[in-house]
């Protein structure tokens, strides 16, 4: 069998293999997931049942040290006999599966794309090293092209897979912020890394655990999903936000000539309020208000 690349090019890997819920070997965990998966295709093997797994997920366009931490951290994991799955991305994922690695643990990726395709095709030396540690699995049939949409159906995968998620670096809008949703809504711990504006976010919102190691990620309570914490109060300038554009929808510039607030100071509020799950961004670039507390 051959192995294509994003580009066409292509080496030799072992065989796809299949599995469907009641094979046996599909996992247990993914039964529960929304929309579960009815088949999946994998090469290597699939997460085993009782085999200890944390996703470490992050941005693409990471910076040096977000990969660093990454990569930190999916070592410590993989040393204390643990395996890590990510999504097989360029920046904090690649960097996740290269520190289990280092550490001689098991580690899964989960493709928006047939396990016969390699994106983004540079990877695919390291997606060789993936199979044969660990494995590459996918719902999509081989020969499935990436398309957009399937990286944030993906993610439930991910997260569903997981005992945990760590989000080690993220952007205010990012797929690791759909990741870190999607754990949340299926009472996953969730965990980020302090330092980029995403897991900022998550934090300040009392949605996820501080991590900075192995050991923080290991030491969250099982049946823990969020910290204590309140959620993220809907008086004072997010209020007022909050007010300003519930009748309808509004750009930020909008919002700024209205309150008369820098750009900068609402684009902050707006994107705790998106990750809060108070409003929603639209593909025009307005905001309208989804939820709010009593």
């Amino acid at each position: 069998m051959t192995f294509s690349t994003a580009e066409g090019r292509s080496s030799l890997v072992p065989e796809a293999r299949t599995t469907a819920p009641g094979d046996g070997v599909f996992p247990e965990r993914l039964r529960s997931v929304p929309s579960p998966p009815k088949r999946l295709w994998f090469r290597g093997r699939l997460p085993q049942e009782g085999e200890p797994l944390y996703a470490v997920v992050g941005a693409r366009k990471a910076t040096g040290a977000g990969c660093e931490r990454a990569h930190a951290i999916a070592a410590g994991l993989g040393r204390h006999g643990a395996a890590v799955i990510s999504g097989g991305a360029f920046g904090v994922d690649a960097a996740a599966h290269e520190g289990a690695l280092a550490a001689g643990a098991s580690t899964y990726a989960v493709l928006g794309c047939g396990v016969d395709v390699v994106y983004p095709d540079r990877h695919a030396g390291l997606f060789a090293r993936i199979a044969a540690a660990g494995g590459l699995f996918s719902e999509y049939p081989p020969g499935t092209r990436p398309r957009a949409c399937h990286f944030p159906a993906r993610n439930r995968l991910i997260a569903g897979s997981a005992e945990a998620v760590v989000v080690a670096e993220a952007a205010l809008r990012s797929g690791a912020l759909i990741t870190a949703g999607l754990a949340r809504k299926m009472n996953r711990p969730l965990l980020a890394v302090p330092g980029s504006p995403g897991t900022d976010a998550l934090l300040r919102a009392g949605h996820a655990w501080p991590a900075t190691s192995a050991e923080d990620v290991l030491s969250v309570p099982k049946g823990d999903p969020v910290p204590a914490g309140s959620a993220l109060p809907t008086t004072g300038p997010l209020g007022e936000i909050l007010d300003a554009i519930a009748p309808g929808s509004d750009t930020p510039a909008e919002l700024c000539e209205r309150l008369g607030m820098a750009l900068p100071r609402v684009l902050s509020i707006l994107a705790e309020a998106e990750v809060e799950g108070l409003v929603k961004r639209t593909p025009s670039n307005t905001y309208e208000v989804i939820g709010r507390a009593c």
